[in-house]
């Protein structure tokens, strides 16, 4: 039996997928914890051998493909000149690569803040600022600063292209760097795709700063990708298609795991009912959000301090609870597993908030302006009310009895009028944890990804598919 095997090294879990080629089936999937602290390869050999203990015949693996996002993941630092334009437009396209963004800076830099970027913990820095043939003052200052204080993580640069050749000259071979596309060629216009092409071949060569990494790469075909943006591909594979199989349509998936709460949606968002007009930036057809503070185990204090007693109370009986050591608990012991129901309910209230505050976040609002014509609507960022598909991932919701009562979540209410969250959408699961192994299967035959994730993400409570016309 010839197989692909598929490699997730996950903040929390490390997650192997076994593929028939020929049947196009699942023959097996596993998990471990990820063993960040000491070597990852434990945690991989683990997984790797209950997979196997599954599989009851020979295998030929052809190919051994894998993400990350042990360690933290990719973590970038995103530098612009406007916060609300070229800042903006560099920070979507990293977010875009599947990285986390651990701090935005705009205008010229100052001394302290290089210190601040050289002593984080940051993987890469995108720069970016000016529009093609616009302000070319601030990026030049801002490359002059990197290469001046010895910066030495890579740097993309994506800003205005008449800067180019100088910026080349003044970084030299003091500083790694790679030059694409800029990220906001004229105003208001964003060309992302480029500068997160960019980001992704730079993890893929050099990127892993997880403990036994090295080791894993010798026996595997590569470490292709972080695994947001392979979610966001598999997203974009089910949502979009091929030329040769249909896709799905508009949706969004809801990632909700150990460290994280990712949202990615794949649709225009333009507004779904007449007379309200766009204002800001363009939205990417598909877009992710990355929420730092909003995961169950890594950030768990983090999720308190957004919600507060108020909102854990619209989803928990919270005098059943100490609130604060129950948060203190999941962010001390990051392989807590909930062993009786009450830990169950708090998980899931837990997600629940995930799962609320970052669809707020992630789609867009409309407001009233008024003018001497009289009242008008505008709409900031994406138009989600009438988003047919809800996908729901990660492992909080994979192994709910009731997922769809958690995904409920992200849908709109009328306590938060202004929000453009889904109306009534259909509640999917990716119930074989197969998101990310799908997005690497795309990357090698896309056709085949499109039809296993038809046939592998099912209706919550069922084991239909939910999308046979």
């Amino acid at each position: 039996m010839d197989c692909y095997l598929f490699i997730d090294f996950g903040s929390t879990y490390t997650k192997v997928t076994l593929v028939d080629i020929a049947k196009e089936e699942i023959v097996a999937t596993a998990k471990s914890y990820t063993t960040v602290e000491t070597d990852v390869t434990t945690g991989y050999n683990e997984a790797s051998r209950k997979l196997f203990s599954k599989v009851g015949q020979e295998v030929n693996i052809v190919k051994k493909l894998a993400c990350s996002s042990a360690a933290g993941g990719l973590k970038i630092v995103a530098i612009g000149l406007v916060p609300e334009l070229t800042a903006e437009a560099a920070k979507r396209a990293a977010i875009g690569a599947g990285a986390r963004v651990i701090k935005t800076y705009s205008h010229n830099l100052n001394s302290s803040e290089l210190v601040e970027i050289k002593i984080s913990n940051a993987d890469m820095i995108l720069l970016a600022g000016g529009t093609d043939g616009g302000n070319s003052d601030c990026i030049i200052h801002n490359a002059e600063m990197i290469a001046k204080h010895e910066i030495d993580i890579p740097v993309v640069v994506a800003g205005n292209k008449s800067c180019n050749d100088e910026i080349t000259n003044i970084f030299g071979d003091t500083v790694e760097f790679y030059i694409t596309e800029n990220v906001m060629p004229s105003l208001n216009n964003i060309n992302v795709v480029p500068a997160r092409e960019t980001i992704r071949n730079i993890f893929m060569k050099q990127i892993v700063h997880a403990r036994g990494m090295e080791n894993v790469e010798e026996s595997i075909s590569g470490i292709l990708m972080p695994t947001p943006a392979s979610v966001l591909k598999a997203a974009e594979t089910l949502s979009l298609g091929t030329k040769d199989e249909e896709g799905i349509g508009d949706l969004a998936i809801v990632d909700i795991g150990g460290a994280t709460t990712d949202i990615h949606s794949i649709g225009e968002g333009a507004p779904s009912k007449p007379g309200v007009f766009l204002r800001g930036l363009e939205e990417p057809v598909a877009k992710r959000t990355v929420e730092g503070d909003l995961g169950m185990r890594y950030s768990s204090t983090s999720v308190y301090e957004a919600a507060g007693n108020r909102m854990m109370k619209k989803y928990l009986n919270i005098d059943d609870y100490d609130l604060e050591e129950e948060f203190r608990k999941r962010n001390d012991n990051t392989s807590f597993l909930p062993e009786n129901e009450k830990d169950i309910f708090f998980d899931e209230a837990m997600a629940k908030v995930c799962a609320d505050i970052s669809m707020k976040r992630h789609a867009g609002i409309v407001e009233s302006v008024y003018s001497p014509l009289g009242t008008i609507h505008s709409q900031t960022g994406k138009d989600l009310m009438e988003l047919p598909y809800i996908i729901g991932t990660g492992g909080v919701l994979v192994n709910s009895k009731e997922p769809a009562n958690i995904l409920e979540a992200v849908t709109f209410t009328i306590d938060d009028p202004e929000s453009l969250k889904p109306r009534n959408p259909k509640f999917m699961i990716d119930k074989e944890y197969i998101l990310s192994a799908m997005g690497l299967l795309a990357m090698v035959d896309k056709n085949m990804a499109v039809r296993m994730l038809k046939k592998y993400i099912v209706m919550c409570g069922g084991n239909t598919n939910g999308f046979e016309k």
